[in-house]
């Protein structure tokens, strides 16, 4: 099925033409075709093993594809090792795990990728960094260490680092599913700033509340498929395919 959405002569912040991808024998994506506008806000939801993750994987190649193509900003992410690299440094990831280093200040965490692949000055990268751990509200924490910090923190401090490359598209997966529940807000709060300030996201998460209050559209996927995508009112109020239905019932009573 088809989610594109071009509504201007412009190449889409990211398009998707018929990808696949497998793991073996296991189908993980089939013929996904998915163009996001740029300063869009995507959400993709689904049941464990839909191939949520794995798509948006993609975007930024941590996933490898064996069929279709995939532009981002305009650059052929399928095309080579070159393209790889510079779509790399503009695409922001948010992981599940925060993956940050423990050896490390929060600040020697946001301001390591800057100084080694972008070449800034170690005092314009930690600049930047302070500017960026004041946004997600936590520029006392800058020389802590990760295992000092809650875990609502230490994602906050993920989300700061991905920042500090000026990324032009942010990828989050799954962002708030370590996290205690009363941490998840925190993280919450911090990606609608950003999303009210233009950043194109594609973000996986089952967090339905922030789809209905965030999102411009909402993937539903199934077994490797876009099974159907919406505006959000109409997405929960009114799902066209039985699968979705299924879904969103079950979510509802959990």
């Amino acid at each position: 099925m088809s989610a594109t959405n071009t509504t201007s002569a412009d190449m889409p912040a990211v398009r998707m033409k018929g990808v696949e991808k497998w793991y073996g024998e296991y189908h993980a994506l089939t013929n996904v075709n998915l163009d996001v506008a740029s300063g869009e806000k995507i959400v993709v939801c689904g049941p464990s093993g839909s191939g949520k993750s794995t798509l948006i994987r993609c975007v930024n190649q941590l996933e490898t594809v064996q069929k279709g193509t995939i532009f981002v900003d305009g650059i052929e992410l399928t095309a080579g090792p070159k393209n790889v690299e510079k779509v790399r440094r503009d695409v922001g990831m948010v992981f599940q795990q925060f993956n940050l280093f423990p050896h490390m200040t929060v600040l020697e965490n946001c301001t390591l990728a800057p100084i080694k692949v972008r070449g800034v000055s170690k005092a314009e990268a930690e600049e930047t960094a302070r500017k960026y751990l004041a946004r997600v509200r936590i520029p006392e924490q800058a020389d802590k260490y990760p295992a000092q910090l809650s875990g609502g923190q230490q994602q906050r401090v993920a989300i700061a680092r991905a920042l500090c490359m000026n990324p032009k598209i942010m990828l989050f997966d799954e962002p708030t599913s370590a996290l205690d529940p009363e941490m998840v807000k925190e993280v919450l709060d911090t990606m609608i700033d950003l999303a009210n300030e233009g950043m194109t996201m594609m973000v996986v998460t089952h967090e339905m509340g922030f789809a209905r209050k965030v999102a411009d559209r909402v993937i539903f996927m199934d077994k490797g498929e876009i099974v159907e995508v919406g505006e959000p009112e109409e997405f929960f109020s009114n799902p066209k395919q039985e699968r979705t239905r299924t879904f969103l019932g079950q979510i509802s009573h959990t």
